[in-house]
């Protein structure tokens, strides 16, 4: 299992990585309906055909949280746990003693996807992200046996990060086995975080605050998720949070190659901060196109690269950009969805073209 202590706060990255510099398209990894065949389809077709030059697209295994529990984020999440089986109660996703029906469902969705994923891909050569819950939105949703949250017991948490690091380390093999092609990129969901790092996640009876992590804790906790998926064969892993105030300074820390982020959401301080996670050599995964408006880039685009020349980067350094939604697209009709998608690709050549010019 995964040491859930390293001894660095700030791992280095690796070099040498196989993901393409030029400007990335991809998505944040939910999508609506239920036919997995026909979103790995859609997400093929507009990310994976031909680019625009300077682009190069990044598909990826979608996330359909309408099937219902056992998709949504926790739960898919909460089955890649190894040894800490967990069923649906009325709080929500609770560890037990052993799986019972709710975990057979979640392990069955799992299965139909990698099966869909490896017809998708026969023969795919290039890159192919994956979708996890992290270790903190995991601690700050699920419930203990006999307790509350997990987040509300050092030890629990603990135990909980090495369980999720040596799940994840299982899932990218897995992947790499069905697609051997595939370049595996990583994305670790951490929608709690904020809340976590600013002790906001609330006891079961809501009359008081759980315990907010120390700085050292929430870093090393997030480092062994990522150094378990590189150490699995991930080329790339980012972590990502559609919240406000995401803590990027926590972020830069933690050895990720990558911070994925709705940049709308961003105050002058959160681009200060952006600004050093470059100066750092961690990539921004830019989430540019609203989720519930028009899904033409241009006017949030040309927002970007403004705030990019006023922070003095240079705008070569655009190459490195990813290009994202802000958030995922399971609240999206199918239409919308694809025509976001297709958005992140004009807008990644739109950001090339300014890059390159």
């Amino acid at each position: 299992m995964p040491d859930p202590n390293p001894t660095s706060s700030e791992p280095a990255r690796p070099t040498g990585s196989t993901v393409d510099p030029r400007v990335v398209a991809t998505g944040v990894g939910s999508w609506p309906g239920t036919d997995v065949r026909e979103a790995l389809r859609v997400v093929r077709g507009e990310l994976a055909d031909p680019a625009p030059e300077g682009v190069t697209g990044l598909p990826y295994l979608p996330e359909l949280p309408a099937r219902g529990p056992g998709s949504d984020l926790v739960g898919r999440s909460a089955g890649l746990l190894v040894d800490l089986p967990v069923d649906l109660q009325p709080q929500g996703w609770r560890l037990v003693d052993r799986p019972g029906r709710d975990a057979e469902r979640t392990a069955a969705w799992w299965r139909q996807d990698l099966d869909e994923l490896a017809e998708a891909f026969d023969g795919w050569t290039g890159p192919l992200k994956l979708q996890v819950g992290g270790p903190w939105t995991l601690a700050a949703s699920l419930w203990l046996p006999l307790g509350d949250r997990v987040l509300s017991d050092p030890g629990a948490t603990r135990d909980l990060t090495a369980s999720i690091a040596e799940g994840v380390a299982g899932h990218v093999a897995a992947v790499r086995r069905l697609v051997p092609g595939a370049d595996v990129v990583v994305q670790v969901d951490e929608p709690s975080l904020t809340a976590v790092s600013l002790g906001r996640i609330r006891s079961e009876s809501g009359y008081r605050v759980l315990r907010t992590p120390s700085t050292g804790e929430l870093v090393t906790s997030m480092a062994s998720v990522v150094d378990a998926a590189r150490g699995a064969g991930a080329v790339q892993v980012a972590v990502h949070s559609c919240a406000p105030d995401v803590p990027l300074h926590l972020l830069r820390q933690t050895g990720a190659d990558a911070v994925a982020l709705d940049v709308a959401l961003l105050s002058t301080a959160g681009w200060e901060r952006v600004a050093e996670l470059l100066d750092a050599g961690v990539a921004v995964w830019a989430g540019l196109l609203p989720t519930d408006g028009d899904p033409q880039p241009g006017p949030r685009v040309d927002a970007f690269v403004r705030r990019w020349r006023e922070l003095g980067l240079p705008v070569r350094d655009l190459t490195g950009v990813t290009v994202t939604p802000a958030c995922g697209l399971a609240g999206a009709a199918p239409e919308g969805a694809r025509a976001l998608t297709a958005g992140t690709v004009t807008a990644a050549a739109r950001l090339a073209d300014v890059a390159l010019a």
